[in-house]
């Protein structure tokens, strides 16, 4: 008889060993799930980790596409990371990602021609703000009313994917488009623009963002007493309350540092790689980065290597759809395998697995 006993506390070295296993077992089961579906799963599995980086067919392109993809990816699991490590759940970073490309996108098109060097910056503070702002909203009804963070961030997506809609279509929209929805393309207004800071490498202010904001969760986490009081929290809510943490301020706190971090994303993508506010903005990326938090161990050196791993599967993924034909489905459902399986590893990490021999009767 197979049973699990507790572990008196979480084992290391699983703790390290089972997102490694995680992605061996995720590339066998979508290999299956591929041959299931006529293709050739060693091609597959071949095209989405190995050809982007050493396929000289292809590397030129998809090199820099890593840093692109991983960039946003990084920068809102970090913020996520800090909350879910105080047992916080914000799921609607997807939302704050995007009200953050609004808002930063708004202040930079109100100042519309206008060509200073002090309007990107002001785009940065209103991207993070407006990320800020609807994150608040989850944090001020969990703090006063004792609502569902979970239930309030993920629902507040769908109302910001609404007013991502309104503002492609009417108050963003292009006014020299020709009636087409989207806004104008800030990509081509250098005030408004975040081009690629090395030539050919893909990185451009979000990336130095996004390797910023890892430093300085490393620090927070790890040398701060902030940073304590978070890991206290998820731990054992009991002895922070009992240790004097106030529990309602560090709700604040994290949902707001994840909403910023968001927001930044959101900006960064929509004045460089995206170009504009389109109905088609919302890239997935604050559900992505969950991925990114939990396979990255919640640590800021694991998210930083997960993010350019779930990059590289969103640039081995396209690339698979256009040489092998993989339908964009398939590609959704192996990564968000990749999350499942490793949710599921996690067993391992706070229990034992004991074989226990049936007693003669």
């Amino acid at each position: 008889m197979i049973t699990f006993v507790k572990r008196p506390e979480p084992s290391k070295a699983w703790t390290i060993a089972t997102p490694i296993l995680a992605v061996i077992l995720t590339m066998i089961l979508g290999g299956l799930l591929f041959a299931a579906m006529g293709k050739d799963p060693v091609a597959a599995i071949r095209t989405i980790f190995w050809d982007p980086l050493f396929n000289e067919q292809f590397a030129a392109y998809s090199r820099p596409q890593l840093l692109v993809k991983a960039g946003p990816l990084i920068l809102i699991a970090i913020g996520l990371s800090l909350g879910f490590k105080a047992g916080i759940w914000n799921i609607g970073a997807e939302g704050q990602y995007i009200i953050g490309a609004i808002t930063g996108a708004s202040v930079g098109l109100a100042l519309y021609p206008l060509d200073a060097w002090w309007i990107f910056p002001l785009m940065v503070i209103a991207g993070a703000l407006g990320g800020f702002l609807w994150a608040m909203i989850p944090a001020l009804l969990k703090t006063k009313f004792n609502t569902n963070e979970i239930l309030v961030s993920l629902m507040l997506v769908y109302v910001a994917e609404q007013i991502l809609a309104s503002a492609a279509l009417g108050f963003l929209r292009n006014p020299e488009g020709n009636g087409f929805p989207g806004s104008r393309n800030l990509s081509q207004i250098p005030a408004m623009s975040n081009p690629e800071l090395i030539t050919g490498t893909g990185a451009h202010w979000g990336v130095v963002a996004a390797f910023a904001s890892v430093v300085a969760a490393y620090v927070l986490i790890n040398k701060h007493m902030l940073g304590f009081q978070i890991r206290l929290t998820g731990e054992s809510p009991r002895a922070a309350r009992f240790a004097g943490v106030k529990d309602k301020l560090l709700v604040v706190f994290c949902l707001g540092a994840a909403g910023a971090l968001a927001g930044l994303a959101g900006l960064f993508e929509v004045t460089g790689p995206a170009g504009q506010i389109s109905i088609d903005f919302g890239a997935g990326y604050g559900f992505t980065a969950i991925i990114v938090a939990f396979l990255g161990r919640l640590n800021p050196i694991g998210i930083l290597l997960a993010g350019l791993l779930l990059a590289l599967t969103f640039i081995g993924g396209e690339l698979a759809q256009f040489m092998l034909g993989l339908p964009s489905a398939a590609i959704q459902v192996f990564q968000g395998m990749l999350l499942m399986i490793l949710l599921a590893m996690d067993i391992l990490v706070n229990y034992r697995v004991m074989i226990l021999k049936k007693e003669a009767s």
